[in-house]
């Protein structure tokens, strides 16, 4: 049980608490950073609800999971490739080319890509997923074709006669119509029926919604944790994972990253690189031509790129304190902050890190790309000096 999740034993024991004790909520929403396990948690959380048999899953509330008899081998079977009839997902999808302009997309247009990532490993982010479905440039929502269909799906019985799990990832990116529907299923949530809300960014949700959930926050994944499932699963040395470990900081996918290739972060130094050498120079033809590259990106990655540019603002002021357990960066980030770090201090950490949060919220809202990247450029040959 929970063989996927990685560390989280607090977590996991709360859950399977609440299910023991006949307190669970109708619905949960897991909120934490970026790959902490919290999908992971949900589908092994769904998997253990699901896998009570039809006469004792109807009384599941009344009596201790312990007492429940095993799971038949059929149920085992689906749960095992996730084709339970009685879980279902839904997440951000995107609009294909084929699909009429009036269209809403669906999770059952994406079932068989979803199917594939998950069975892939329960951690992955949202890049992974817009590759998965062939749309990197694109901004994934759950539209209100989502909340109808999904409507459609939980008011239907049980087909094994137990719980009905609806696992939702990323439910912040439900737009406007689509939030209202769900708010009405979780005021009257259809007939045992569990929602699992796998959230990132539970401040961006409808206030209605968080009030209508248990939330339970996941932590950061314990060093201890990260470490043993570096060395067994990666088969790294005690010294390599402590490294990998330090610089995850608690995020499994983090660990993955730094184990890969990663192109796009050395393309995302390099392009931080170049705006603060081209900002400190003034060479504003150059920081034109450097913004009209980024311009060129799809929004998602877009963001990505001001959300790293964020992380390097606060690893190279960290870094002036000449305290390693308080920085977070690979060795090439760090031969860079050896000579730039003095130019990120007190005197314009918090301007800088004010700009690149506007200019994410301009980004996520759909403006000119150019504009908002050439206006972040110019306003740094400003900053960059003020750190003198």
């Amino acid at each position: 049980m929970f063989e996927q999740v990685i560390g989280q034993q607090n977590t996991k024991q709360r859950l399977l608490q609440m299910a023991d004790e006949g307190r669970l909520p109708h619905a949960i929403m897991l909120c934490g950073p970026q790959g902490v396990g919290k999908m992971a948690l949900a589908i092994e959380f769904a998997k253990f609800l699901l896998s009570s048999s039809s006469r004792q899953a109807t009384s599941f509330l009344q009596q201790p999971s312990s007492l429940a008899q095993a799971p038949s081998s059929n149920t085992q079977a689906m749960l095992a490739k996730l084709e339970h009839p009685d879980l279902h997902f839904s997440y951000p999808t995107i609009k294909l080319p084929s699909m009429k302009s009036d269209y809403k997309p669906t999770s059952d247009d994406f079932a068989h890509e979803w199917h594939e990532m998950v069975m892939g490993g329960y951690y992955f982010t949202m890049n992974e997923w817009l590759e998965q479905m062939g749309g990197e440039n694109q901004q994934a929502i759950i539209t209100v074709g989502e909340s109808d269909s999904l409507t459609h799906k939980l008011m239907m019985k049980s087909s094994q006669g137990g719980y009905k799990v609806s696992i939702v990832w990323l439910p912040e990116r439900m737009n406007l119509e689509c939030a209202n529907k769900i708010l009405k299923l979780l005021e009257e949530p259809p007939s045992q029926t569990v929602f699992l809300l796998v959230c990132q960014e539970p401040e961006k949700l409808l206030e209605t919604i968080r009030s209508r959930v248990q939330r339970i926050d996941v932590p950061r994944i314990g060093t201890d944790d990260m470490l043993a499932a570096l060395t067994s699963k990666r088969g790294l040395s005690a010294e390599a994972a402590q490294r990998v470990a330090h610089m995850a900081n608690g995020s499994w996918l983090a660990a993955l990253k730094l184990l890969s290739a990663d192109d796009e972060g050395e393309l995302f130094l390099d392009m931080f690189q170049t705006l603060m050498r081209m900002a400190w120079a003034k060479r504003t033809r150059d920081l034109k031509a450097w913004s009209e590259r980024m311009a060129q990106m799809g929004r998602e990655k877009q963001k990505r790129f001001l959300e790293y540019f964020l992380r390097m603002v606060r690893e190279n002021f960290m870094y002036n304190f000449r305290v390693a357990e308080l920085c977070y960066m690979t060795e090439r980030e760090e031969d860079f902050a050896r000579n730039f770090a003095r130019f990120m201090n007190e005197r314009n950490v918090i301007p800088i890190s004010d700009l690149v949060n506007r200019a994410i919220r301009d980004i996520g809202q759909n403006a000119n790309a150019r504009i908002v990247f050439f206006d972040l450029a110019l306003q740094m040959t400003v900053l960059i000096k003020n750190a003198q």
